[in-house]
């Protein structure tokens, strides 16, 4: 199956494998407990994937709820008719409270504040703000924090003017175990002093999912969703398979000689007699500068390196030992028919960063292409 579902007229392409999607969520649901509900975190656009796309292949996979960064986000699933319920995991500001009631889309709380808003909004409306109740227990981002996090809980539970379907918190660093044993244990003591009948409570994300099994009745599933590792040392995710993939066309061929530079500065230069083919990528596509002179790609069942600067539209290849021609592909990311498979990881330990930034950057302005893998 292939969906182009982009009219931009460009040579370069991110391409997003929908079977890969089902495969990752399928392959995960296989290790949790069967009542524990799952929430996919598409928020950033899916990071980068494309959350309008991505969100049926979800729910046919059986996930029960999405999460989002925003109400304009959630906003954009509803547009699109996607009924699941949504979570906007992060802060929101009080007058778009009416806003999430009008769309059916549940909002995260930590103060009192908020309480008050909502229930101005019931005297005035008659309607219920559905919530969640976010709880800090060492994040220090946002949250109720844990001396009266249990208060607050029995207060919103009480008020007869929203709607409490949920309580969650957030890990700082699942794999510092002293850092998530203290706010597990946090967690833990808070929930075990409410009543948590009809609620919704859920602490882990990506992976806590893989590494640890305090799901309660719900887990938070962000990263892994796309195939790509949550953690920043090697953990064994092998059974993941990468959901994105980057192509571009040749648009240029040509021969340069020993000693010739290419691009700015000339970082690069031949040691002999070298084919350079040009893609229309560029930093501005979210391919960091930084990377330059230092990834390989495929190009017609061969490894090509890539070449000089990235710069802002297009990036170089030397391409001196392959056969090739204006209009053929060239693969950056995801599989390709050299038997190799470019991984956007190794991109992330090139850059120090982590996946997470490199696909949300991909959404820039490149045309994303929709597939199945069969």
């Amino acid at each position: 199956m292939q969906n182009r579902g982009s009219n931009k007229h460009r040579d370069a392409w991110v391409e997003i494998d929908l079977g890969h999607l089902e495969h990752n969520i399928r392959a995960i649901k296989k290790k949790l407990p069967n009542d524990v509900k799952t929430l996919a975190v598409i928020k950033a656009d899916a990071y980068g994937h494309g959350s309008v796309m991505c969100a049926p292949t979800l729910l046919a996979c059986g996930v029960d709820a999405f999460g989002v960064a925003s109400i304009d986000e959630g906003v954009e699933l509803r547009e699109n008719k996607i009924t699941a319920p949504i979570l906007v995991l992060g802060a929101v500001p009080i007058w778009s409270f009416e806003t999430a009631i009008k769309y059916d889309i549940t909002v995260s709380i930590f103060s009192y504040e908020h309480l008050e808003v909502a229930k101005s909004i019931f005297e005035r409306t008659g309607k219920k703000l559905n919530v969640h109740i976010k709880i800090d227990t060492g994040m220090n981002r946002i949250g109720i924090d844990t001396a009266n996090a249990v208060k607050f809980i029995n207060d919103a539970k009480s008020a007869n003017y929203i709607n409490l379907k949920g309580v969650f918190t957030h890990f700082a660093d699942v794999e510092d175990n002293k850092i998530y044993e203290k706010q597990i244990e946090e967690f833990e003591k808070i929930v075990s002093k409410i009543d948590r009948e009809n609620l919704v409570i859920h602490c882990a994300n990506s992976p806590a999912t893989l590494k640890y099994n305090h799901y309660f009745n719900m887990v938070r599933l962000g990263i892994i969703l796309y195939g790509l590792t949550p953690f920043s040392k090697e953990e064994n995710v092998d059974f993941l398979k990468q959901v994105v993939g980057l192509k571009g066309r040749i648009t240029n061929i040509h021969k340069i000689k020993e000693n010739d530079g290419v691009s700015y500065g000339h970082k690069f230069k031949a040691q002999k007699e070298t084919v350079v083919a040009t893609i229309p990528i560029g930093y501005a596509d979210g391919v960091a500068r930084n990377l330059s002179n230092k990834i390989e790609a495929s190009l017609n069942g061969c490894k090509v390196k890539q070449i000089g600067n990235i710069t802002m539209d297009q990036m170089m290849f030397d391409i001196t030992n392959v056969n090739a021609e204006i209009g053929d592909i060239i693969t950056l990311l995801g599989k390709s028919d050299d038997e190799n498979f470019y991984s956007i990881d190794k991109w992330a330990k090139i850059l120090n960063t982590i996946n997470y930034e490199l696909t949300c950057r991909l959404k820039v302005r490149l045309p994303r292409i929709y597939t199945r893998e069969e």
